[in-house]
């Protein structure tokens, strides 16, 4: 039976009582929906394991926002997730018609659909975050979310236990204040119709399976904290100001409305996100200074093995905001092991697949972008990297941008518009920056390489412009 063990906050829920289907030979576990949730019918969706019976898997609805010119059309699509290890075969039945075509992205992961009829089926043999698409519809699509076997077991007797059993949830104001020592369970199936807050607390757990409603802006917020740990669960956005010692895994991020960052970072220290997906109407991830009451640089903040999917702005995005008062430092940032599956933005001030603008007296230094390969997105540039004064959102340009590496990045793609790289003056200068084994459709950008003509820049055949106060950039093997 499910409890919720947590007096002080009154909430009321519906309850499904519901079990989990476990086939304890590879570890399978699927989670029915509960009563009451708004599903989507594009798909059925099923899964086993070899020897087992199929298992359908619940698609419930979400919306993304598709941008036509300058206009924000918010469209239905899906999503599904189980759990497993070992090997699973996943079938995808279509509802809407025929299909003609079918992929499973990221393409890296090599995962080939078979298509029969208006059935795909593919198999997976370790945990992805998967978007799969019949004949090129990104914005009806099922993201499919395969997660590891849920190590967690909740007890229900833990006084410092908030639980939330399958089922809908319905809290008081749309807000759940979690004090220190607390870890909030979602149970697979458990829908949440509110927020998840951790404001100046430590020790701090939000974990599981279960999701936080679409509709529910700002979903998961965490400030001021230290000691927080956040895995496995479905939200809308997922933010992090003025806080320390902050790990963010496997968590899913799907908005569609107006500013629907995805997972910011204000002010804040030893942040590690491991695993996430995000496909948002906003950036996607982004490392700011001083923002929206939280004070201070950033330092050592890590994004890796990751899917990025930007609707709008920018799959990552560094350093627009910042203290002028008292110049702050963003500095020893990481993003290793990414998958960029779309960037669309028609604005020029705010392209940029990999973007770095500094302002407001930001120096931004220690930047690592390694492995990072990036699908055929619809507009925007690969590269952005400025000092700049943007009066729209800056008091003062940036102090500096410097020792940044770009590490075997791939792009495969037609539509990436001209990058840009370019200082301020003088004394607001770009320096060191260097590309290694960065390949475009299969080419090595390279100092050395064969093709340039010895009177381009290297960065001409990137397609890159390099302008004023940018000191010491490479191009090697």
């Amino acid at each position: 039976m499910n409890r919720f063990v947590f007096s002080a906050m009154k909430l009321s829920f519906v309850v499904l009582l519901t079990i989990p289907q476990i086939y304890s030979q590879n570890k399978l576990v699927t989670y029915p929906a509960p009563e009451g949730a708004v599903l989507n019918d594009d798909f059925i969706v099923k899964v086993k394991n070899a020897g087992n019976n199929w298992l359908e898997i619940p698609s419930y609805l979400v919306k993304v926002d598709e941008v036509r010119n300058s206009n924000h059309s918010y469209e239905d699509a899906s999503v599904g997730y189980f759990d497993f290890s070992g090997e699973v075969e996943v079938t995808v039945t279509y509802k809407k018609g025929v299909v003609n075509k079918a992929r499973v992205r990221p393409l890296s992961y090599g995962i080939v659909p078979q298509i029969d009829g208006n059935t795909v089926t593919f198999k997976l043999d370790c945990p992805r975050n998967l978007s799969v698409e019949i004949n090129d519809d990104i914005f009806h699509n099922l993201h499919l979310f395969a997660n590891p076997i849920d190590a967690y077991e909740p007890d229900l007797k833990d006084k410092n236990l908030i639980y939330f059993g399958p089922g809908i949830h319905y809290i008081e104001n749309e807000i759940l204040n979690v004090p220190s020592g607390k870890t909030v369970y979602l149970s697979g199936g458990a829908v949440l119709m509110g927020r998840i807050i951790m404001d100046s607390v430590e020790n701090v757990k939000v974990l599981g399976r279960g999701m936080i409603y679409h509709t529910i802006k700002g979903g998961i917020r965490i400030a001021n904290s230290k000691n927080i740990l956040v895995e496995g669960v479905i939200t809308t956005q997922c933010a992090t100001g003025g806080s320390d010692h902050v790990t963010i895994r496997n968590v899913k991020s799907i908005s569609y409305y107006q500013w629907g960052d995805g997972m910011n970072v204000f002010a804040s220290n030893n942040v590690l996100f491991d695993g996430v997906f995000c496909r948002n109407s906003d950036d996607c991830t982004t490392v700011y200074g001083t923002r929206l009451g939280f004070v201070g640089g950033c330092k050592n903040i890590t994004m890796q093995n990751s899917v990025l999917w930007a609707d709008v702005a920018h799959p990552v995005f560094i350093g627009i905001h910042g203290n002028v008062e008292s110049p702050e430092v963003l500095e020893n940032l990481n993003y290793i092991n990414i998958d960029i599956l779309d960037h669309k933005e028609r604005q020029i001030d705010y392209q940029g697949c990999l973007a770095i603008n500094a302002g407001d007296e930001n120096l931004i230094r220690d930047v690592r972008f390694e492995n990072i390969r990036i699908e055929n997105f619809r507009q925007g540039q690969l590269v952005n990297i400025r000092i700049f004064y943007n009066e729209k959102y800056c008091k003062a340009p940036g102090r500096g941008i410097e020792n940044i590496l770009f590490k075997d990045i791939l792009y495969t793609g037609e539509n990436a518009e001209i990058s840009i790289i370019a200082g301020y003056n003088e004394d607001r200068k770009v320096k060191n920056i260097r590309f290694e084994n960065l390949k475009i459709n299969g080419q090595v950008i390279s100092d050395d390489m064969p093709e340039k003509p010895g009177w381009y820049k290297t960065s001409d055949m990137a397609r890159f412009f390099v302008g004023e106060h940018v000191e010491n950039i490479s191009f090697s093997r």
